[in-house]
């Protein structure tokens, strides 16, 4: 018999992240009935009838005697706002449970809400694999919801998006030789952009705001008290030059607080609050509908590509909003 090839371990492990796969948490109760659970990215569909799955644990894993000795455990497939709870679970050494609200499931092991889906087993089978450990459970009850699925691919996390069809109505080789495609990045963040923008524009013309108007109001709903130059450089990214004459045209149609305005800050007035507020509602409303027609999935990951491209591109904007820096994660 030929000897097995002599892998890069660490190589081996990159091609085997080429293929993406959900991120689950596996849950048990020890002997003692205190819980425990463990990142996994080794889960799969074994059976239909009777319905089954299997999961891998490593033989060097802290919790491996606990999963052994288990009658019942528990697969959490997570969603896609699920991180950090991905990246508890992938550490040793804490009280992954801690302040974690469970719900009542059908079998003892500790049943993780907010999933997209969840199946409660029994064991059936286990099997020698190598360095790991395969469980294979006989699915007792499971269920699911609408929310789009965390995925790991290439040592990360990533989300799942259908592959979109054809927005050209002529077939590409029909366009000749032209430079300018379907496929340039500018013209399809454009469209898109100016597309939605569409479906409130009647709100907008109604409220007699002009784009730059629109930028602004929105700008201060979120950070009031800017000055011209703050304002200013927050809008640099619409190519609208936002000066003197921009700022004084709402404050003359009392969009703006004036007494705010006489000590150099840029506030909303009542009536440009409202302004905002119809504006932004009916922009919800057209996101409401794009949604429905995408699916969560896919409207996840759009504003994931999204806030990647921005981040990308970034010329160094001031930040509205600032948030901590993720963990690194490691699925096993």
């Amino acid at each position: 018999m030929d000897s097995a090839p002599n892998f890069d371990p660490k190589d081996f492990r990159q091609a085997l992240g080429m293929f993406a796969t959900g991120v689950t948490i596996v849950t048990a109760r020890a002997a003692d009935g205190t819980p425990v659970g463990i990142t996994a990215n080794s889960f799969n569909s074994v059976s239909m009838h009777p319905p089954m799955v299997l999961w891998s644990l490593a033989r060097n894993a802290r919790s491996l005697p606990a999963f052994e000795a288990a009658e019942y455990w528990n697969v959490h497939i997570l969603a896609n706002d699920q991180e950090p709870l991905s990246n508890r679970f992938a550490k040793a050494g804490e009280d992954k449970f801690g302040g974690l609200e469970l719900d009542a499931g059908v079998n003892p092991a500790p049943l993780i809400p907010g999933c997209s889906a969840r199946f409660q087993c029994r064991t059936a089978f286990r099997y020698e694999g190598g360095d790991h450990i395969i469980f294979v459970g006989e699915v007792m009850h499971y269920d699911r919801s609408a929310r789009a699925p965390l995925l790991y691919v290439t040592g990360g996390y990533a989300l799942a998006a259908r592959k979109a069809g054809a927005v050209s109505t002529e077939a590409a080789a029909t366009l000749g030789d032209t430079p300018y495609s379907e496929d340039l990045l500018g013209y399809l963040l454009g469209r898109a952009h100016f597309q939605f923008m569409a479906g409130f524009r009647r709100t907008l013309n109604e409220r007699r705001l002009s784009d730059a108007d629109f930028f602004v109001l929105s700008l201060l709903s979120v950070r009031d008290g800017l000055s011209a130059a703050e304002i200013a450089a927050h809008i640099a990214y619409t190519g609208i030059d936002i000066g003197s004459v921009a700022l004084r045209s709402l404050a003359d149609r009392g969009l703006l607080d004036a007494a705010a305005l006489a000590e150099g800050r840029h506030v909303l007035s009542e009536a440009g609050s409202d302004a905002i507020l119809h504006v932004l509602a009916a922009a919800k409303s057209v996101e409401a509908g794009l949604a429905d027609r995408l699916g969560e999935s896919e409207i996840v990951a759009l504003r994931n590509l999204l806030k990647r491209a921005i981040l990308a591109s970034d010329p160094g904007l001031p930040k509205l909003w600032a948030g901590a820096a993720a963990p690194d994660a490691a699925p096993r």
